[in-house]
């Protein structure tokens, strides 16, 4: 599935060719996703220029003076620009036709993904109004997660994958993030320290900065706006390497499960 860094490089590949452009169409080919394309959507939107791109944890938002188009990428979605006239294929499901002979496709085989509409204050939307701090900006802090994780005794790999504490940490970033901060992902949440909260917001943060540097991992479907692959799993220090040598220490990484999914850590690396 992609995750808070695949998002961000798509929004990064997005913006410069959609930021300011008019909407000449927009063509619904398959309005069943994980909830139902607007039908509406053609006429709500053509002729009307795109303000501005942002995203909020995993959902990508275009914003128009008149509301805003919600997208998510599910688990196997991308979005691309080419030019008007690309032969469609089978999981082609959605185009933004833009006035200038360019478009933005939806591909998505799982049909997991969405593309949304909503007018207003798009915060207030149900899928975003209960959402937890952006991990890259300053709301995430040592305090906040400390604050937290004071009543919660799951282990913390699971606490910083829920985004009522922490947008858009998912399995492999929750993992790599724990290692870099030395943290064993079975750590009871509260019993994290102060100090150790502000080693896991500073390895959180790095590992999805790095994770952007390289466009992302590359796991099943996620290419980028260009159809390129994402490199950040080259890079890894544990998730996937199960058995193999730490690349700090030369222990052997173990593999666990937590919540049905798998974490991967260092047992010399990490306490």
């Amino acid at each position: 599935m992609p995750e808070l860094p695949e998002v961000e490089t798509t929004l990064r590949g997005l913006s410069p060719h959609l930021s300011g452009q008019r909407i000449a169409d927009v063509i619904i080919r398959h309005p069943h996703l994980r909830w139902p394309v607007p039908q509406n959507l053609p006429e709500l939107l053509r002729g009307q220029a795109i303000r501005t791109l942002r995203r909020r944890a995993k959902y990508l938002l275009i914003e128009f003076d008149h509301g805003t188009l919600i997208l998510h990428l599910g688990m196997s979605g991308s979005l691309r620009i080419l030019p008007v006239g690309t032969p469609v294929e089978k999981h082609d499901h959605f185009d933004l036709v833009l006035a200038n002979g360019k478009l933005m496709r939806l591909r998505d085989p799982r049909r997991f993904g969405a593309v949304l509409w909503h007018e207003g204050d798009v915060a207030q939307h149900p899928l975003l109004k209960n959402l937890g701090p952006e991990p890259l900006q300053n709301e995430f802090d040592a305090a906040h997660l400390h604050r937290t994780t004071r009543n919660k005794s799951a282990a913390i790999k699971l606490v910083i994958m829920d985004s009522h504490v922490v947008v858009g940490v998912g399995n492999i970033y929750a993992s790599e993030a724990l290692f870099r901060a030395g943290i064993r992902p079975q750590l009871a949440a509260n019993r994290l320290s102060l100090p150790r909260s502000a080693k896991l917001v500073a390895a959180i943060r790095a590992t999805l900065a790095a994770a952007i540097e390289k466009g992302g991992s590359t796991l099943r479907d996620f290419v980028n706006s260009s159809g390129e692959p994402g490199y950040f799993q080259q890079h890894y220090f544990v998730y996937g390497r199960a058995g193999e040598p730490c690349r700090v220490c030369g222990s052997a990484i173990k593999q666990i499960k937590q919540g049905q999914r798998s974490s991967y850590y260092c047992p010399a690396c990490q306490k």
